[in-house]
């Protein structure tokens, strides 16, 4: 008689990325870190960790349907691409708003403030991101990969996305006095929206058993 054998299960490729990008902005608003380092290498960690993001975003677009939705594509499909789209270019967003702090701190790293302030487009790209997210997660059984979407993962990502919302706000320039509406808002949803997506990312888990079944299949 056959022993059947564990489901074994491994961290998902892009959710290495996502997992070192959300180390790298928890790490970025730590007032201790930010303060050891300077202004140069703390807008250079927000960046890298931008960098991570986009590499994980660009993968798991690759990897949502390998292809833009069509007529025939369920809604779970277009969800799904929809999702791992428009997070793709929240990405990208936060690369030119952590990439225009930097450049700005090399210039004047004498009097350069300190970290990095949410950008809100990109923000609000995370946000919709999970929306649509969600409407394949509760639907996964029509994805190629039902493991790409969870209840749990989605609902972090989500907690994270109205997490850095609280943070860009927090950001918001006031026009009477030149300064951001609360740098603890800034701080605090930067961090707790960092955390969320960190978990979500270990928590993705593919299984073995129906990715080796998968790649046995024959190719269309």
């Amino acid at each position: 008689m056959r022993t059947p054998r564990a489901r074994t299960t491994r961290l998902r490729r892009e959710s290495w990325g996502f997992a070192i990008g959300s180390l790298f902005f928890a790490l970025g608003v730590v007032p201790w870190y930010a303060d050891a380092v300077g202004a140069v290498w703390d807008a250079a960690t927000f960046f890298a960790g931008s960098v991570f993001f986009t590499l994980a975003a660009f993968i798991q677009l690759a990897l949502s349907g390998r292809r833009p939705p069509h007529r025939s594509s369920s809604p779970a499909e277009f969800a799904d691409w929809w999702s791992a789209a428009v997070q793709f270019l929240g990405t990208l967003l936060f690369n030119v708003s952590t990439g225009a702090v930097l450049v700005g701190a090399l210039q004047q790293s004498s009097t350069a403030s300190t970290g990095w302030v949410p950008d809100a487009w990109g923000s609000a790209a995370f946000l919709l991101s999970s929306a649509a997210a969600l409407v394949a997660a509760y639907r996964r059984h029509e994805l190629w990969d039902p493991d790409a979407r969870t209840a749990h993962g989605t609902w972090l990502n989500m907690a994270g996305s109205v997490a850095f919302g609280f943070s860009a706000v927090g950001a918001y320039v006031l026009p009477a006095t030149a300064e951001v509406f609360d740098m603890r808002w800034v701080n605090v949803g930067t961090f707790v929206g960092a955390v969320c997506f960190f978990l979500a990312a270990v928590l993705a888990r593919r299984s073995m058993e129906y990715e080796e079944r998968h790649s046995r299949l024959p190719s269309a």
